[in-house]
């Protein structure tokens, strides 16, 4: 019997070996939380959305297991569930203030804060969204963001030029986000 044992030991991929998706879902869970929560501000959805992206990544593993960047892979399913749950909460957002508007209720005013950065990250065009998101949070250069989003360098600059642009003048920061 212990000639079957010694046999699967040999040819079970050891855990720490780079190819398997436990040592991808360990190199890239905490990438995946930091990304999802620059995308929505909440760190509960942020842990969801990361939580999705590695399910799928596990369910497609034969496949995305032999990618040459399977973490890019599993972020765009982060910035595309995020796009979707964004969708869905401006739906339900609408809906929550018609049901407001008839009670009467006075809309509650927050405090600015960096939170508010963050809002505002969030209400950019995705694709800003995602660049600045990769960019300072998950610390990428454009160079990686390019490969990443499955574009040029030039778009990823374009739309981190943008985003500073339109962030400086939200935060009535002058022209400080006009530099490049």
């Amino acid at each position: 019997m212990r000639g079957v044992e010694d046999r699967a030991e040999r040819t079970a991929p050891a855990v720490d070996d780079p190819g398997t998706f436990d040592a991808f879902a360990r190199r890239e869970r905490a990438a995946l939380v930091a990304f999802g929560w620059s995308l929505t501000g909440s760190l509960p959805v942020a842990e969801e959305l990361a939580q999705e992206a590695l399910a799928a990544a596990w369910a497609a593993w034969d496949r995305v297991g032999g990618f040459d960047r399977p973490g890019a892979w599993a972020r765009r399913v982060v910035a595309n569930r995020a796009a979707t749950r964004r969708r869905s909460a401006g739906r339900e957002a609408r809906a929550l203030g018609r049901l407001w508007s008839r009670r009467g209720t006075d809309e509650i005013e927050l405090p600015r804060n960096d939170a508010e950065l963050w809002r505002l990250v969030r209400s950019l065009p995705g694709r800003q969204a995602h660049v600045v998101a990769l960019h300072y949070v998950d610390d990428r250069s454009v160079a990686e963001i390019a490969k990443l989003l499955d574009c040029t360098e030039g778009t990823v600059k374009t739309h981190l030029h943008r985003a500073r642009v339109s962030l400086a003048r939200a935060l009535d920061l002058g022209s400080e986000g006009d530099e490049r």
